[in-house]
């Protein structure tokens, strides 16, 4: 102990080196083989950029906030409480860089095991060598491990990993599919297939940027890996607001399809005049509510990953209306419409906007190495799945398909009702998982109160959800706010990040045909961003006229 008391100023740059060495022999077992030279050779230029911090870095829950999307167990179920909150949220304020980030990311054990004892004298095998574990240090880290409200760590299989990546793919973006092929035309389709291709390309070079160091696991890991502090805190924020405009699209879409339902609903409140879609996205947010104070969200997580049967439920209720129902199939439609493909662009581009979990996905596989065809397969299903379902809902309802196909199915029939109410419901489980991250990175953000913690976890996330609510409320328009997030949001974070990090990593290594590639995909996302976003926005102020 005197010896770490001796350290004094030079003690975060000792502990870089330790990292550096501890992580070494974590991924490569070579024990005591490593020289003195290997320890304290320079590490690469990802490495540096990630470790070189004092402190550790917004946001830190991301890791283990966006794996809720991989959990494959259910839990037991608890609410929050004033104990758990007051010891799961306190920040760091005295806990070494390395300590942190060894503690943060380690990939085959929980952040904090409860099966071991943190006696005065032990130290547990996960921290830094010479790093004793005091009293004050086991509360601070006790934030790292996010505490119960996060499913811990595990290793999946190829199979639970191609599960996930379907899961993650096969999203609401479902529902718009063939209003988007209305508004393009038919060879509009082609946008779906490329868009395909291009965001699976741009998933494996997130794999690479990854490869290049052992401490990568995260996207914000790797926007750190390629352009520092600023890169990590730049794409978290938009990674973050993706998730929130998200949470936003489920309101509308459960708002929607249950108005639909009840489309008499209507009362008074406090001489306001609430319309069935107004109050019906009003009953819907309660209900969800309470589901963002739930203390453990595995189960919740664990009953999100049927959102693969989900998408095929509701695909296979559209086609039973078309043909057992006999609502029938009528071609029609233009081959191209170019003033409204950039909505097509938009609505197509929201289909694939998964890759702020892909690196969660690739951390979590027992065998990293099968990423690849993962996503290959897990792309060329959800593609096949999105045509098949824009080409059979537009030729069922034609010029008047909506935003959603579940809003055209009539509702004398079974099928119809079971299609509306599988959207009304499917969002309860996923609203949560989605709008959780987002309430723990501006948590870390808050200053520390023990004794306030609880309460103000609760108004975090209840302010949250009211918000959505109020967005939802203003602009109702799913299919634009749906092509606006596909155009903007998910053009930067699926085709335009992963090339300027993989370029800023990679890039000494690369071919030139390698960087040309990169370059025409940014530029491509860059074209698309621009003009889709602009038509989605002017779409909006003509809805509202």
């Amino acid at each position: 102990m005197k010896g770490d008391e001796d350290l004094g100023r030079d003690r975060g740059i000792d502990f870089e080196t330790d990292d550096e060495e501890n992580q070494a022999e974590t991924v490569y077992d070579d024990d005591d083989d490593e020289t003195e030279s290997d320890v304290t050779a320079p590490p690469s230029r990802s490495v540096s950029m990630y470790q070189n911090i004092d402190n550790p870095t917004w946001p830190q829950s991301y890791r283990r906030s966006m794996d809720m999307y991989t959990s494959a167990t259910p839990p037991a179920v608890g609410f929050l409480t004033a104990s758990f909150l007051s010891s799961a949220h306190k920040r760091p304020q005295a806990v070494n860089s390395s300590v942190a980030t060894d503690q943060y990311h380690s990939q085959n054990e929980p952040l904090l095991s409860t099966a071991i004892s943190l006696d005065k004298d032990e130290v547990p095998t996960s921290y830094l060598p010479g790093e004793k574990l005091s009293a004050t240090n086991s509360m601070q880290l006790s934030w790292l491990s996010v505490s119960q409200s996060i499913p811990p760590l595990q290793q999946c299989s190829y199979a639970q990993a191609l599960l996930n990546a379907i899961n993650v793919l096969c999203g609401i973006g479902l529902l718009s599919t063939p209003y988007a092929l209305k508004q393009g035309g038919w060879w509009s389709l082609t946008i779906l297939f490329v868009f395909a291709f291009i965001t699976c390309y741009t998933g494996i070079l997130l794999k690479r940027c990854l490869e290049s160091s052992p401490g990568l696991q995260t996207y914000p890991d790797i926007g750190q890996a390629a352009f520092g502090i600023p890169g990590r805190i730049f794409l978290s924020i938009f990674l973050y607001i993706e998730l929130y405009s998200s949470c936003v699209e489920y309101l509308i879409m459960m708002g929607d399809n249950l108005s639909a339902l009840f489309p008499n609903a209507n009362t008074n409140f406090a001489g306001i005049h609430l319309n069935s879609y107004q109050l019906c996205m009003i009953i819907c947010t309660l209900v969800i509510l309470p589901t963002v104070w739930l203390r453990n969200l595995s189960l919740l997580s664990f009953i999100s990953v049927g959102g693969v049967l989900t998408a095929v439920a509701v695909s296979f209720c559209l086609l039973w209306v078309g043909v057992v129902d006999q609502v029938g199939f009528h071609p029609n439609g233009t081959a191209l419409d170019l003033a409204k493909l950039p909505i097509t662009v938009g609505l197509f581009g929201f289909c694939y906007g998964s890759h702020s979990v892909f690196p969660n996905i690739y951390s979590s596989m027992k065998e990293p190495s099968k990423f690849p065809s993962v996503l290959i397969i897990s792309f060329a299903t959800s593609c096949l799945l999105y045509a098949a379902v824009a080409i059979c809902g537009f030729l069922m309802f034609g010029p008047a398909t909506k935003s959603q196909f579940t809003l055209n199915m009539p509702t004398r029939f079974v099928a119809s009702k079971v299609a509306a109410w599988t959207t009304v419901v499917a969002p309860v489980t996923k609203y949560a998982l989605t709008i959780t991250p987002v309430a723990f990175s501006l948590e870390e953000l808050l200053p520390s109160a023990p004794d306030s913690s609880y309460r103000i976890s609760i108004l975090v996330r209840t302010i949250l959800v009211f918000s959505t609510l109020v967005v939802a409320l203003a602009v109702p328009y799913f299919g634009s706010v749906m092509a606006i997030i596909g155009s903007l949001l998910v053009m930067l974070i699926a085709l335009i990040f992963p090339c300027a990090c993989y370029l800023s990593i990679c890039g000494q290594r690369l071919t030139k045909l390698q960087i040309w590639v990169c370059i025409f995909v940014m530029n491509v996302g860059l074209i698309c961003a621009i003009v889709g976003t602009y038509s989605a926005i002017t779409t909006i102020g003509d809805e509202k006229a």
